[in-house]
C-alpha cells in the first residue's frame, strides 16, 4: 500500500506538473547565466573558457606569465560595506571580486567587475585569467562566461575551486574582497534615493 501511495504522490512530478513555486523558478536568464541554486552540480565546461584541474592550474601558475587568479565567492553587501562573521580563504595572489558571479548582478557589480578585470589585465584582453569559487559553484561559471562576453579571450575556469586546492594540501591565504570603488558606492547611494 505504501508503494502505491508513493507512486500517487510522485505522479505530478513524473507528469511534469510541478508546484507553482518550482514552475516559476527559472534557473537561467535569457542570455544564459545561472540565476539561482549556485551551489549545485556544474557542467564540465563553460563557453569561452577552458576548464582546468588543480594540476593544470599549478602548471599555469609556474609558467613565465602566470594567469591572474580571480576568486568570485559571494560576500554580503550592507550599508556600503562587505560584511561577514567568517573569514574567507583563497589561493595566494588571488584578486577577490565578490558578487560578480551572480546571474543578474546590479550595475555596480558589473562596473566593479569591468574595472578590476581591466586593471588586473593591464587592459590586455588576451591576458590569462582564471576564475574560481568553490566546487559545484555556478558563480565562477557565470563570471567566466561574463568575462568572455566582455571580450577576454584567454580564460580558464577552475571548476573544482578552493575546495580542491585545499584538499590537495596547497597553501591558502585569508582574503578581503577588492573594495567597491567610491564612485560606484556614490552612484548606488544616489540611485537609492
Amino acid at each position: 500500500m505504501s508503494r502505491l501511495l508513493a507512486a500517487v504522490l510522485c505522479l505530478p512530478l513524473l507528469l511534469g506538473l510541478l508546484p507553482a513555486q518550482a514552475a516559476e523558478e527559472q534557473l537561467f536568464s535569457a542570455d544564459g547565466y545561472r540565476l539561482t541554486r549556485y551551489r549545485s552540480p556544474t557542467p564540465a565546461s563553460v563557453d569561452g573558457a577552458q576548464t582546468v584541474d588543480t594540476a593544470t592550474l599549478q602548471q599555469l601558475l609556474a609558467g613565465q606569465q602566470p594567469p591572474v587568479l580571480i576568486d568570485v565567492f559571494r560576500r554580503p553587501w550592507l550599508h556600503g560595506q562587505f560584511v561577514s562573521d567568517t573569514a574567507h580563504q583563497n589561493i595566494p595572489g588571488s584578486l577577490w571580486l565578490a558578487n560578480v558571479g551572480e546571474g543578474q548582478p546590479e550595475a555596480q557589480w558589473l562596473d566593479y567587475f569591468r574595472h578590476y578585470l581591466a586593471q588586473a589585465s593591464g587592459g590586455d584582453r588576451t591576458r590569462a585569467l582564471v576564475f574560481y569559487c568553490k566546487s559545484d559553484c555556478w558563480l565562477s561559471w557565470n563570471a567566466s562566461k561574463r568575462a568572455a562576453a566582455l571580450g577576454y579571450t584567454r580564460l580558464y575556469w577552475y571548476r573544482d575551486g578552493i575546495d580542491a586546492w585545499q584538499q590537495a594540501g596547497l597553501p591558502v591565504q585569508t582574503a578581503k574582497p577588492a573594495p567597491l570603488l567610491r564612485e560606484q558606492s556614490h552612484r548606488q547611494l544616489q540611485e537609492s534615493r
